[in-house]
């Protein structure tokens, strides 16, 4: 079966499942990944670790001589690996020598031919070691539940720890009153007046380690108690809490969909948070503008909700704040992650030349895994000081977070299962050989690929999970043209729009703004779509303005 057919299918197992079958998304994508890996071929399963594990070639037109592009060291005997009829299989082995530099060159190593059969060159060629061939071979005949698994504990080593440790962290930032302590600071400061832009900026920075459902929860109230004072720019209010933290949520790690993307892709967390930061408030500041443009012309009222009654927005508006966290303890949990990882991206070069043990210190408090732990322990910190809350207290918020989390970490790993199972299907290789196949129409790709995904089933998680998984292989092959993290970038952005009906958040924020269905879509569908599109313009114009990041180095 064609490799297209093969990622449609599951593509479709997916969309189908969550918006037909009603099937809960870890399900969903691990039915698409073992369907997907039954229906792969053998011979595409061992042309994809071939891709990763083989030694590049190519045959010198001048002087008929096979020149290898690796690191394989002269002496070294390699087999050549040809797919015939099909079946991949060994048709000869070489021996590595090294050719003296041409003027201002490179060394170069070729290949001689050992036997007497003799040898001639292919295109389609592969030049592997004969342990690497092996381990090829066996990876490829085990069953596809063995694959499927392995992908599955490869994502979850990768992430595990970090959604864990974020779904703790943003526990005790709501149980603790830091993340109320945020919001109100920044109105503080800004006035009723700049209200929108602080809960812009809010809504952005608790998105970060936050759940998108859960900063709306935490800030509708506020945005609700505020209209309550003013009288006015309900609508406003409500659009630029959306704005701030839903572009966090696909952009910035250690949110799930980000985190992912940002570890398939092979992108440093410190470079996909700045970069994330970046796009993300451009985004925003996209959304806020159209906030403000569609408010001066239609107004909404603030309706009362089974949950929330006007009696409740008084309290929230007058609650005493001596009950709160100071802002400077508060914002800890978010601050040290960023600047620990971001720091030791940005301080690595001058790093170099430094004493090993400070380098060693340096790369550990800039592990990502150390620095959300240590945020995690200042945030349970501050929960245990501000609430004088007990040690069993203390183990029920975590075990609270972490049931959460761990059913975030499920859906990512499944997503990660589905993605090396479409990578071994050989599509990387589709889309790699477009006619014009240059960076810029490979984000555009990566932003339009996602979206379909979103629209047709509502989650912007899976969307991306999906999306990465397919793509990725471009990475890999080398074919990307541009450093990965615009890609990482591109989907990240694409899987705002469209929200509509089939997505659980539009639920979520009509029914806690007081929206009717079509309300959400004439003001939540636009932002969504608006946000994505502003995203897609800045990745795109990072990538053509900034060399620094133009290739992967």
């Amino acid at each position: 079966m064609h490799s297209l057919w093969i990622v449609l299918i599951g593509v479709g197992i997916v969309v189908g499942g969550v918006l037909i079958l009603r099937l809960h998304a870890f399900l969903a994508l691990i039915l698409a990944a073992v369907a997907v890996g039954a229906l792969t071929p053998r011979a595409a399963i061992e042309g994809h670790l071939l891709a990763q594990r083989a030694t590049a070639a190519a045959l010198d037109a001048a002087t008929g001589q096979i020149v290898l592009q690796g690191a394989t060291e002269p002496g070294s005997r390699l087999l050549v690996v040809r797919q015939t009829d099909g079946v991949w299989q060994t048709v000869g082995q070489v021996e590595v020598t090294s050719a003296a530099a041409p003027p201002g060159g490179d060394t170069r190593l070729l290949v001689q031919p050992i036997g007497d059969e003799g040898y001639v060159w292919q295109d389609d060629d592969r030049f592997v070691e004969p342990v690497a061939w092996r381990s090829i071979r066996r990876q490829a005949g085990q069953t596809v539940g063995e694959r499927v698994a392995f992908a599955f504990g490869d994502t979850c080593g990768k992430i595990g720890i970090l959604i864990a440790l974020a779904a703790i962290i943003g526990k005790c930032l709501l149980d603790s009153g830091s993340a109320d302590r945020i919001v109100r600071s920044a109105v503080r400061v800004t006035g009723q007046r700049g209200a929108p832009a602080a809960f812009l900026s809010s809504g952005f920075v608790l998105g970060i380690p936050v759940f998108f459902d859960t900063v709306f929860y935490l800030m509708m109230p506020l945005g609700k108690a505020l209209h309550v004072r003013t009288g006015r720019d309900y609508l406003l209010y409500v659009l630029t809490i959306i704005a701030g933290a839903t572009m966090a949520h696909s952009l910035v790690p250690p949110t799930p969909g980000p985190l992912f993307v940002a570890e398939q892709l092979g992108v440093d967390l410190g470079l996909m948070i700045l970069a994330g930061t970046i796009v993300g408030l451009f985004s925003s500041s996209a959304g806020y503008l159209f906030a403000w443009w569609v408010n001066r012309r239609i107004g909404l009222p603030l309706r009362e909700s089974a949950d929330f009654s006007r009696d409740d927005m008084q309290r929230m508006a007058t609650a005493d704040e001596r009950q709160l966290p100071p802002l400077g303890l508060a914002v800890l949990p978010i601050v040290i992650p960023l600047v620990l990882i971001a720091g030791h991206t940005l301080l690595e070069p001058s790093l170099r030349n430094a004493a090993p043990h400070w380098q060693t210190l340096a790369a550990t408090l800039g592990d990502k895994n150390i620095a959300l732990a240590i945020a995690a322990a200042v945030a349970l910190g501050t929960l245990a000081w501000q609430k004088r809350t007990s040690r069993q207290r203390l183990a029920e918020a975590v075990q609270a977070a972490l049931s959460s989390g761990g059913v975030i970490i499920l859906i990512t790993a499944a997503g990660g299962a589905l993605g090396s199972m479409l990578q071994q299907t050989g599509v990387a290789g589709l889309v790699s050989r477009l006619p014009t196949s240059s960076p810029l129409l490979l984000i555009v790709l990566a932003f339009l690929i996602t979206a379909a995904i979103r629209t047709a089933q509502g989650s912007a998680t899976v969307a991306m999970i999906t999306s990465v998984g397919i793509l990725s292989g471009i990475v890999a092959s080398g074919q990307l043209g541009c450093h990965p993290v615009f890609l990482a970038l591109a989907i990240g952005c694409g899987s705002k729009p469209v929200c509509w009906m089939n997505d659980s958040g539009f639920w979520v924020m009509c029914k806690m703004s007081g929206m009717t269905e079509a309300e959400g879509l004439r003001f939540i569908s636009p932002l969504m779509t608006l946000m994505g599109l502003a995203g897609l313009l800045a990745t795109i114009a990072g990538m053509l303005m900034i060399p620094l990041f133009g290739v992967r180095g």
